[in-house]
């Protein structure tokens, strides 16, 4: 439920299209639904802007069907992440509108209209086609909140021409997540040639010294580069949801700039 629904509600009982009773009734799961097993912050749009995400993996078929079925019945946006195809067959019936994308592996509903094609955007950089399902998981939360993302895979620093030939491309990003796992060097090249913050996600792939992403991460971290930012291992979700708050912090300031000219 966001504010809009709140005002609504509240609106129509003010103006006697609503009971008291009926008000209630609308409103008895605000601020939470408890389910016994899980409790859905139905408030959370209204103070973070996003609603719930539905974290799929270790949850029971049974316990995910209920909690999107919860999400549904409130008219909630659907946005599921690390879901195997196996957890949207025993949802998808509950749905016409849930979509399942096996790429980014994130089952989705009601999520807002595309942005205007030339509106600012959050670019997804991957070091190799292996760190391809991390990059789509960022990429599919950025569109999922409603803002622009643009792609540009298999740049990784073994064949920096590839990723130089696309300057124009990354200085025109307003935001930038780089994935990569091996040694996980792309963010900092990235962060050395643009002005933007770049949010580095080091992924799990790569050879036993690799230490499943632990190698990326701590080049990561240890960043000559200034400007560069780390989330988690394999966290294309967690890169997604920061990039999508620093790009809107970027359109309402410019919506301000315009409203003050």
């Amino acid at each position: 439920m966001d504010r809009f629904e709140i005002s609504a509600i509240l609106e129509a009982y003010k103006n006697g299209a609503l009971d008291m009773e009926g008000a209630l009734k609308k409103l008895k799961d605000f601020p939470e639904a408890d389910m016994s097993f899980a409790r859905l912050d139905s408030q959370r749009s209204l103070r973070t802007g996003f609603p719930e995400v539905v974290f799929c993996q270790g949850k029971s078929p049974e316990h995910l069907r209920a909690i999107i079925q919860k999400l549904l019945s409130h008219s909630c946006p659907v946005l599921a992440t690390r879901a195997s195809a196996e957890m949207y067959e025993a949802v998808k019936d509950l749905s016409l509108e849930l979509h399942y994308d096996p790429a980014s592996k994130i089952i989705s509903a009601r999520l807002p209209p595309a942005p205007e094609k030339d509106s600012p955007f959050v670019l997804v950089s991957a070091a190799g086609t292996s760190d391809y399902a991390v990059a789509e998981e960022a990429a599919m939360t950025v569109q999922a909140f409603g803002l622009r993302a643009a792609r540009l895979y298999d740049v990784g620093v073994a064949g920096l021409h590839r990723l130089l030939s696309k300057t124009e491309l990354l200085s025109s990003a307003s935001v930038i997540i780089a994935v990569a796992g091996m040694e996980g060097a792309l963010a900092s090249v990235i962060a050395g040639l643009v002005n933007s913050p770049v949010i580095a996600v080091p992924s799990s792939i790569g050879y036993g010294a690799n230490f499943g992403g632990l190698s990326a991460l701590l080049t990561m971290l240890t960043s000559c580069a200034a400007g560069v930012s780390v989330v988690n291992i394999d966290n294309g979700f967690g890169a997604g949801y920061q990039a999508s708050v620093i790009l809107r912090q970027i359109l309402a300031a410019g919506k301000a700039d315009c409203l003050a000219q």
